[in-house]
């Protein structure tokens, strides 16, 4: 089985001038989209096989990623479904010389596992063992909207 922690992946990106609007910080749509690849890695960890995202729960930018800064993007497995999977993603900006970081976006994307044909196929259990497991998993699930929001 595999275990949450098995799925934990951190990635950076160095904010260059093509990734960035007019205000000279990050892009929105660049943030997102290194964020649906890390998830997506994160979930083919789980699945063992390719995933196509599927939804995005919540995507909320809470900071701006100036140019010239690293975004890190965390991202983990915290829920599964019988062929999806629930991922945490929360970006961060970094300053290089001194690693000092700041949360800048938070967002919950859901996977889909396919097969050879393209079709859903079925996801393993998530294993939740460790403490700093749980901890994680806990973290995810209370920063879900509210069934209301939905």
């Amino acid at each position: 089985m595999v275990s949450l922690l098995d799925t934990y992946i951190e990635n950076r990106e160095r904010v260059q001038p093509d990734d960035t609007n007019n205000y000279d910080i990050a892009h929105g749509g660049n943030v997102a989209k290194w964020m649906d690849e890390v998830g997506a890695m994160s979930a083919m960890r789980l699945a063992g096989s390719p995933c196509v995202t599927a939804s995005i729960d919540r995507l909320d930018f809470a900071r701006p990623i100036p140019r010239g800064d690293t975004c890190v993007i965390e991202s983990y497995v915290y829920e599964t479904g019988r062929t999806s999977v629930r991922v945490r993603l929360r970006a961060f900006r970094e300053t290089p010389e001194t690693g000092e970081r700041e949360l800048t976006t938070e967002a919950t994307f859901v996977f889909v596992a396919l097969d050879a044909d393209r079709k859903p196929t079925p996801v393993p259990d998530l294993a939740v063992d460790t403490d700093r497991e749980e901890e994680l998993r806990r973290a995810a699930l209370a920063a879900e909207p509210e069934e209301t929001d939905r």
